[in-house]
């Protein structure tokens, strides 16, 4: 790299994870790896490692991404969870990828293309989200049998998306009976994958008897999804409170914790690569918009909001001292440091010492956001044990 600001994947982590997921929730026969947007922006080479932590099927949004991941595994199944458009069929078929099928006209297009190989499907259901899917139980039975008249369609699985966790509201309970509804006159059994469940529903709710896949997102990234119940007598009156709304709405059994035990393999770092002394009451950075208040230093960072890293990330660390970043730009980052901090000293933006969560935090949004915040220009260095290799995308 020419410039030193890096993402750090520590790929062990990551097989680790998925070894910790598959053992605490070992009742699914097909675990999904999620990994749409360049895996979370931990980078497509990522991949290989949750596979060997027990991931056994892939999940992308796009054919681009699903090409993508052939790259670096030519055997694994990947569905694309977006409709593919036909006109890109034979890629689709010669790069081996599931197929999406979310409404009956686009069904009825595919059959009657004449194709050489089989070409597996999994149906989606829109049970609440209003994003896609069958929304009834006629489209669903009319869809399956169009299907098996068709010798080159394989009907692999059917799948729904659930658009909250279910805890504190009832939308989940609502889903789930809209799902069974629009599915009541297909056999689930005969379904080679059945999958309802992403990382969050998985760890507040128990397994539903009648699917056997689940697909994994955050959570194979570092994120439980456990939230801490608290004691003492606010927590107890807010518990209290929690199970009368639950009861009075008719919510089913939520699980708020687990015990997971997950790391996160993402951290971003930077370097030192100007320090200026600046006199009191000068300011610092465009429309002037910090002053110093006292004779100061300004480290200068080669990182700015082109790559996703903002003054609002708040904080940086240097040697293990915290530091508040004063301005930014597209391409670097104004610190203000002391005299002990010198050019070429490496700079986390995130990492050990300040958590992910916390620049989240911070943001005001979540992890989901700010993985894919950090830009595909800042170069991914993949950790495999004692081997490094830098991957640009």
């Amino acid at each position: 790299m020419y410039r030193k600001t890096y993402a750090r994947i520590d790929g062990k982590i990551l097989e680790n994870n998925v070894k910790e997921i598959v053992k605490k929730y070992d009742q699914y026969k097909y675990y999904f790896g999620v990994v749409k947007n360049n895996a979370y922006h931990h980078g497509i080479k990522v991949i290989n490692n949750l596979i060997q932590g027990g991931v056994n099927y892939l999940a992308v949004s796009s054919l681009e991404e699903a090409l993508e991941v052939r790259k670096y595994n030519s055997e694994i199944p990947i569905l694309v969870l977006e409709p593919i458009d036909l006109e890109f069929i034979d890629d689709a078929i010669n790069g081996k990828v599931t197929l999406t099928v979310a409404d009956l006209e686009y069904l009825k297009q595919l059959n009657q293309l004449e194709v050489s190989f089989e070409i597996p499907i999994h149906l989606k259901v829109d049970s609440g989200m209003n994003r896609l899917g069958l929304k009834s139980a006629s489209e669903m039975n009319e869809a399956v049998k169009i299907i098996y008249k068709n010798n080159k369609l394989y009907l692999e699985g059917i799948y729904s998306h659930f658009a909250t966790t279910g805890v504190l509201d009832y939308h989940y309970d609502k889903q789930l009976k809209t799902f069974k509804e629009i599915v009541a006159d297909i056999d689930l059994k005969s379904i080679p994958i059945v999958h309802l469940d992403r990382s969050l529903t998985m760890v507040t709710h128990e397994k539903l008897d009648f699917v056997n896949g689940v697909r994994l997102g955050i959570v194979l990234y570092g994120f439980s999804g456990s939230r801490n119940v608290g004691k003492g007598l606010k927590n107890t009156l807010r518990n209290i409170k929690r199970n009368l709304y639950l009861k009075r709405h008719h919510v089913s059994k939520t699980i708020l914790q687990n015990d997971l035990k997950l790391q996160t393999a993402f951290s971003l770092y930077s370097e030192v690569v100007s320090i200026r002394k600046v006199k009191r009451d000068e300011c610092v950075g465009y429309n002037a918009s910090y002053k110093v208040k006292n004779d100061a230093y300004i480290a200068t960072l080669p990182i700015g909001y082109a790559d996703g890293v903002t003054k609002e990330f708040g904080f940086v660390s240097i040697r293990g001292k915290k530091y508040p970043i004063v301005a930014d730009s597209m391409d670097m980052t104004m610190v203000l440091v002391d005299e002990t901090i010198k050019i070429k000293d490496k700079v986390e933006i995130f990492g050990d010492t300040i958590s992910i969560r916390i620049v989240a935090s911070r943001l005001g949004t979540n992890v989901y956001h700010l993985f894919n915040q950090i830009s595909n220009r800042v170069p991914r260095v993949h950790i495999e044990d004692e081997d490094e290799m830098e991957i640009q995308y």
